[in-house]
């Protein structure tokens, strides 16, 4: 599984014109299931997210993870991560899970991570969505939990 983690001041979805999930100080999480990924990715995956040290200790410097500063978690399904970029001009997707895998281990991966951190909200699945967001920093890290094969 992908997770492109951005450290943000804020961030909302829209679907339709009405917001799905906002945040204030946080992390922005666009999540990809990948073809062969199942819950272990996801809850390693997960893992990773909640304990990434991206926030500013006292020092100043990115020591601290969004459990210790209890920021807003927003989960928001992106496909096109997976994007095989190699050749041509066009993106193939063959890369990302089947939309059925990837909405059941997007649907788990909020499930554990509201079982496990109380501020997460999410964009949906499938839907058009408009993403704005205030990049803190920037600070912008791609993590990958690759499938054991």
């Amino acid at each position: 599984m992908i997770g492109l983690l951005q450290r943000v001041a804020q961030a909302e979805v829209e679907v339709e014109g009405a917001s799905v999930g906002k945040i204030g100080p946080g992390l922005l999480v666009l999540v990809c299931a990948e073809r062969g990924d199942s819950e272990a990715e996801a809850d390693r995956l997960l893992e990773r997210v909640l304990g990434y040290r991206v926030f500013a200790d006292a020092g100043g410097k990115m020591n601290l993870s969004l459990r210790e500063v209890q920021g807003g978690l927003l989960l928001v399904p992106q496909f096109t991560l997976a994007a095989d970029t190699h050749k041509g001009m066009r993106p193939s997707f063959t890369p990302a899970a089947p939309p059925a895998d990837g909405e059941r281990l997007f649907d788990y991966f909020v499930a554990r991570a509201r079982a496990s951190y109380a501020a997460v909200e999410t964009g949906r699945f499938g839907a058009h969505m408009q993403v704005s967001l205030t990049n803190d920093g920037p600070v912008t890290i791609w993590l990958r939990v690759e499938p054991v094969r």
